[in-house]
């Protein structure tokens, strides 16, 4: 189990919600990376770079943003700056040309009577609007994480997580000695864990299946949602013995407790036996090949010939776009052993550990399902 998805289960399922067709949303990715692909080649290459070479600046204007409260200052309608600077206790003139900013990258709207409104992206940057990343963007823009990114040329030369030699040890171990920190990430999964567990697991139908384990499965928020759409179905909620212990009030709130049993156990040793149907969200990316095989074969021994592995991971496309998961495989290689996958990737990898891929199921957001089959 990883701390993430620890933080991701951390409330219980909200009620789902409609979301566009997968398909549209891909439409529209490649109209906005074709168009994207015109500006490039049409303005100066340097001009381009420049705006790429920038990308930091607009990071850390998000980042004093969220810290200051400036959206949740505007949830209930425009402002001008200098109103907004007297709520958070800031500098006026600072505070318009930071909002200003926050305009010219869609953060903001700047009207013509002198008031700054939301966009949606600023209202996504509120703390207690629907789907809010905030708290992703404070783990983004935090200070230690500015530490690992300007260590990227020493996971590029050696090939090696730059936040164990910054922290003297692996990542996750560092969270138990770094309370403050800890809660700052967790928080962050929490926030980017929510819409992608819903639209993702909408894209499946579980009703076949009878017994359910989610291996790595935190306090339970993907096993409630698969239990909640999949009545007649029983689950067993797989982590770490410290991490399990704290799953009950989800699963109560769920209302899926008496139909889950909860065993606590590493999946680099062995998994529970007997379910038709193994789910795993974003855990083998933390993982190198090697350990992935490891999960992987515990997995095999554990199901019936035929049966189901749904993995929820990102994966890469054959040959680079503007997908996020490309930015994501890097954050892999600063914090952890793991990385992001293709599907020829994962495929090789499910097949060299007793599994065939059969599918791969694209959804809103940028998880896919990878549907294997034990063999």
């Amino acid at each position: 189990m990883t701390p993430q998805l620890v933080a991701a289960s951390a409330s219980a399922p909200s009620t789902p919600t409609r979301v566009p067709p997968a398909r549209l949303i891909r439409a529209l990715e490649l109209a906005r990376a074709g168009l994207a692909r015109i500006h490039r080649a049409m303005v100066p290459g340097n001009i381009a770079l420049l705006e790429l070479a920038t990308g930091a600046w607009t990071t850390q204007v998000l980042y004093v943003a969220a810290t200051l409260g400036i959206p949740d200052c505007l949830a209930s309608g425009p402002l001008r700056s200098a109103d907004v600077a007297a709520r958070v206790g800031a500098d006026p003139d600072a505070v318009y040309r930071l909002m200003r900013a926050m305009a010219s990258r869609g953060a903001l709207r700047e009207r013509r009577d002198g008031r700054f409104a939301l966009t949606a992206v600023g209202d996504a940057l509120r703390s207690d609007s629907e789907g809010s990343l905030r708290d992703m963007v404070l783990f983004i823009g935090h200070p230690a994480r500015w530490a690992d990114w300007g260590a990227l040329s020493y996971s590029v030369q050696t090939g090696q997580p730059a936040a164990d030699m910054l922290r003297g040890m692996p990542f996750f171990e560092y969270l138990d000695t770094d309370p403050e920190f800890a809660a700052v990430f967790n928080d962050a999964m929490t926030a980017v864990s929510g819409l992608s567990n819903e639209v993702a697991l909408q894209a499946y139908d579980f009703t076949p299946a009878r017994l359910i384990v989610d291996v790595g499965g935190g306090h339970g928020a993907v096993l409630s949602r698969i239990l909640q759409s999949a009545p007649a179905a029983r689950g067993v909620l797989y982590d770490l013995p410290a991490v399990v212990a704290g799953a009950a009030p989800l699963l109560t709130a769920a209302g899926v407790a008496d139909r889950c049993t909860v065993t606590g156990g590493s999946f680099l040793d062995s998994v529970p036996p007997g379910g038709d149907l193994y789910v795993m969200k974003n855990i083998i990316h933390d993982w190198n090949d090697a350990d992935s095989a490891t999960i992987l074969r515990n997995i095999r021994a554990a199901i019936a010939d035929g049966g189901t592995l749904l993995l929820l991971e990102m994966v890469l496309p054959p040959r680079a776009t503007s997908f996020i998961g490309h930015m994501l495989d890097l954050e892999m290689l600063l914090m952890l052993h793991g990385k992001e996958r293709t599907r020829a990737q994962y495929s090789e990898l499910l097949r060299a550990n007793g599994f065939e891929l059969r599918r791969v199921i694209p959804t809103v957001s940028p998880l896919s399902l990878l549907e294997a089959r034990a063999i």
